[in-house]
């Protein structure tokens, strides 16, 4: 009998604060409190609230902690892209019904795009297109 794969537990979505603190440690790599706290100095974010915030998002599985060291380190338990990946999901699905040209047709209306971007972009979907036959 062939053994079923279980799916992949999904982590809760950060939120806009939360996904601040995890753009920090997706550019340093794991950091203290402290240094968190110094990255978001502009802010004007006290010290035990970053602290209580990266608790919780460690209780949350946001973040792991580790205690090796005299003060806690902590980094991001998932990788940039694929959390991008959840929220670009979450918001197909709420914003837009599911439709990824309405996704795609919103993000390019929102803003210039370069012409740059722009063949990027083509050579993406042309990629992706010749992996999806």
């Amino acid at each position: 009998m062939k053994k079923r794969e279980q799916p992949k537990p999904t982590l809760p979505l950060p939120t806009e604060a939360e996904l601040e603190v995890l753009n920090i440690l997706w550019t340093t790599g794991p950091a203290t409190v402290r240094e968190v706290h110094t990255a978001l100095s502009g802010k004007q974010t006290g010290y035990t609230t970053v602290l209580k915030q990266m608790q919780v998002m460690a209780e949350k599985g946001l973040l792991a902690r580790s205690e090796r060291f005299r003060s806690h380190v902590y980094e991001a338990r998932l990788p940039k892209e694929q959390t991008q990946q959840q929220l670009a999901k979450n918001l197909l699905q709420r914003a837009f019904d599911g439709s990824t040209k309405n996704l795609v047709l919103g993000a390019l209306s929102s803003q210039k795009v370069s012409s740059t971007e722009l063949a990027e972009i083509r050579k993406i979907l042309d990629d992706f297109e010749k992996g999806s036959r």
